[in-house]
């Protein structure tokens, strides 16, 4: 059962809940000053150290921080940006970790550390789920279902689809419903929708941003739509971008009158998991545009790969409107800046060490600590339907509309308490 402690009367500034008997969650406001912070941390602490002495580890969800490491040495560094689907090797060495400190001592005890949305909790959590039912005991259905109540309660309305997504692939691929394809993926197009009054004033000037593992890998030009009727845009890539592991897309709108950007939809995905030449994303299946009420309801957001970097045999190329302009201007500061720098540098002496991108390792990592044979593990039940986010459609058509019903609407909960500003600018 998931007892939670109310600490407001008190003065206290953080929500303490015991997800199990051994799984511990402390969350902080996003906004909570620093510090008042300092002073909860050092009270969380000391009620930590007061019931559990030093039997518990402490994961920390968000940026490092060495105060934390100074109130308790058993610290985990696991942060990753807010809003957003950790790396899948991350996933995987976090479970791994957590049932290696709850093994070794019945006493021990997790607790998962997060300043910010409560959604990096639930991505966590929801995968632990998938996880420890591989080397079940007698208690674990009871576990099981404290955990799934703590996710419905606490944390679904939260989780982003690209957190629901990769809470897919991880019970997908311990299950072995998701396929690894370790053949080499190179990306030829994305083709977006055109919304022709993103800005107040009007007009659409788009660009995109590629990310593989958190490193910038390409950036387009800004696209002119003034003047064309065309519903999509075709960004071309050439020569095609080679990607492997952990890929996060953005799109932007550059302002006019300013020198500054909006983001128009985010989207994350793992390559292991692509075994089409193309792939779609509905409206509910992007971050941020899922309740952007801008974004047509019925748009995708198309890739197109290949095996290899020519030119895809017999396929039709794709062009542009005429009256569609592209600025390749690389020198625009709003273009070139890049969100998320800052935060790897942080990172830079975190305990998990360098991210690996090796698709045997994710399955490694994950599975060295499971039993032999592997039992098939059931998904998630839709009792939890935002706990298990459907596989982006593959194929040659694209997928029909609200085809995915709980996160095919343009109000999914799961967008709504969306921050501006900081990483998502």
């Amino acid at each position: 059962m998931s007892v939670s402690f109310s600490m407001m009367e008190r003065h206290y500034d953080f929500d303490l809940t015991y997800i199990t008997e051994r799984i511990i969650s402390v969350f902080f406001p996003p906004l909570l000053e620093e510090q008042r912070y300092r002073l909860n941390l050092r009270e969380v602490a000391a009620m930590l150290k007061s019931k559990h002495q030093d039997k518990f580890l402490l994961f920390n969800l968000s940026e490092r921080r060495h105060d934390i490491t100074r109130l308790n040495p058993k610290v985990h560094d696991f942060g990753w940006p807010d809003m957003h689907a950790p790396p899948l090797d991350k996933i995987c060495a976090m479970c791994k970790a957590m049932e290696n400190w709850l093994n070794s001592d019945p006493q021990h005890v997790v607790v998962l550390h997060c300043k910010g949305n409560k959604g990096k909790t639930g991505v966590i959590i929801a995968a632990y789920m998938h996880y420890s039912k591989i080397s079940a005991g007698a208690d674990q259905a009871l576990s099981t279902l404290a955990m799934r109540k703590f996710c419905e309660d606490k944390v679904s309305s939260t989780l982003q689809p690209s957190q629901n997504r990769y809470i897919y692939y991880f019970g997908g691929l311990l299950s072995g419903a998701i396929k690894m394809n370790s053949s080499p993926l190179f990306l030829h197009q994305v083709l977006i929708p055109t919304i022709p009054n993103f800005q107040e004033d009007g007009g659409f000037f788009p660009f995109l941003k590629i990310y593989q593992s958190m490193q910038l890998v390409y950036t387009s030009g800004i696209y002119d739509l003034q003047g064309s009727g065309s519903r999509r845009l075709i960004v071309t890539i050439e020569p095609a971008l080679l990607l492997k592991g952990d890929i996060m897309v953005k799109c932007y709108h550059r302002r006019v009158q300013s020198a500054e950007r909006d983001s128009v939809f985010r989207l994350q995905f793992h390559t292991c998991t692509i075994h089409g030449a193309q792939l779609w994303f509905g409206k509910g299946e992007l971050d941020e545009a899922c309740s952007d009420d801008r974004f047509p309801s019925d748009a995708t957001v198309e890739f197109v790969f290949s095996s290899g970097p020519e030119k895809i045999k017999g396929r039709v190329s794709q062009r542009n409107d005429p009256a569609i302009s592209v600025d390749y201007n690389t020198n625009d500061p709003v273009v070139r800046w890049d969100s998320y720098e800052n935060f790897n540098q942080r990172h830079q002496d975190s305990l998990e060490g360098t991210t690996i991108h090796s698709y045997n390792h994710i399955l490694d990592t994950v599975w060295t600590a499971a039993p032999a044979p592997l039992p098939p593990f059931p998904s998630l039940q839709p009792a939890a339907p935002h706990l298990l986010h459907q596989a982006p459609t593959q194929g040659a058509q694209p997928p029909p509309s609200h085809s995915l019903p709980s996160l095919r609407n343009a109000a999914h909960p799961a967008c709504q308490d969306h921050p501006t500003g900081g990483l998502d600018r």
